[in-house]
């Protein structure tokens, strides 16, 4: 099937990848598989899960179809994350925020400002800096079949406009349980406290919090206009997704089925990232639109500098080498 059909599939809705399982061979033995994410039906994990569908539909001829499991019905991204891991949930298209505790590789994406722009981020996600990340996966009882997207982070909050660090203090911000990003914030003078995204527009609702840090599509998808004035485009750090599959299905594979679900894990993470980059350049005109403050004369060269002791850590937990075979990733 063309890429150009397979994306009108995405783009028809999450019941139109059914109708391929309805026009395989009757009587066709069929596994269905159980595909989960934490954020809405209007997503960027939704058009992932449904284009993995799709595409395992079509490349195995029908024997794998899905069923999707939106909006955190199954649990925060670390529940899935524990799921996939116990075999208890096939695939979950997640952000890697929550993936550090279990594989530890990936939270060397988590420095802030490690890449610069979509094209370096892609560039060493999909080269073998990337690969020997995946590769790690299986030793905590997951494969990941793909590097999806989510986009570059930014500050959201209640209280006032934030162009430089010094405005930033004192602040109570979400984070997600990823030790790199609170320990970024702390060196900021922000009060880092984590919370699962899917209790995240309560806690802002109820002054829990004061702000959060998501990329722009997370930000309108969750309607955190409605909670939120100030947004400061800080893009402190890129988030990855992550297409994993449960080992229990991997195991019982062939090797063309491997090879089958290995295409439709890059697909899917594709299509995460052409849709999570159309929304962060539709999303900003959206959210002044819905009466947010948009600061986008960030100080960033101070915020660097601010954040400069963190790196010493960073090198002890990562390794220099390894932190600057990405920052000078040649593409």
């Amino acid at each position: 099937m063309a890429r150009s059909s397979l994306w009108r599939i995405v783009t028809a809705g999450g019941g139109a990848f059914l109708a391929l399982a309805l026009t395989s061979e009757i009587g066709r033995a069929q596994t269905e598989l159980r595909i989960a994410h934490n954020i809405s039906t209007d997503s960027h994990w939704q058009d992932g899960a449904v284009a993995f569908s799709a595409k395992i539909s079509e490349c195995a001829n029908g024997k794998y179809t899905g069923k999707i499991f939106p909006d955190g019905k199954l649990g925060a991204e670390r529940q899935l994350v524990e799921l996939v891991q116990s075999g208890n949930l096939d695939v979950a298209v997640v952000s890697t925020g929550p993936v550090g505790n279990f594989v530890s590789e990936t939270l060397i994406f988590d420095i802030p400002f490690l890449l610069r722009d979509y094209k370096h981020a892609h560039a060493v996600l999909n080269g073998p800096i990337g690969q020997q990340i995946l590769d790690q996966f299986p030793k905590s009882n997951l494969i990941a079949l793909a590097w999806g997207q989510n986009g570059f982070r930014n500050l959201t909050n209640s209280k006032r406009p934030v162009r430089a660090p010094q405005d930033a203090q004192g602040l109570r911000i979400r984070t997600m349980e990823n030790q790199v990003h609170m320990d970024a914030f702390r060196a900021l003078g922000i009060q880092p406290i984590p919370i699962p995204f899917t209790e995240l527009y309560p806690a802002l609702e109820h002054g829990q919090v004061d702000g959060e840090e998501n990329p722009i599509g997370v930000i309108v998808q969750a309607k955190l206009y409605n909670v939120q004035k100030y947004l400061s485009m800080t893009q402190h750090v890129y988030s990855p997704g992550v297409i994993l599959l449960s080992t229990k299905v991997w195991d019982g594979l062939s090797d063309d089925e491997k090879s089958c679900f290995k295409s439709a894990g890059q697909f899917a993470a594709e299509v995460t990232r052409e849709r999570s980059y159309k929304d962060a350049v539709q999303g900003m005109a959206e959210l002044r639109q819905l009466g947010m403050t948009i600061v986008e004369d960030v100080d960033r060269a101070a915020f660097e500098a601010a954040l400069a002791p963190t790196y010493d850590e960073f090198v002890k937990k990562f390794g220099k080498e390894q932190i600057d075979a990405i920052r000078n990733y040649k593409y």
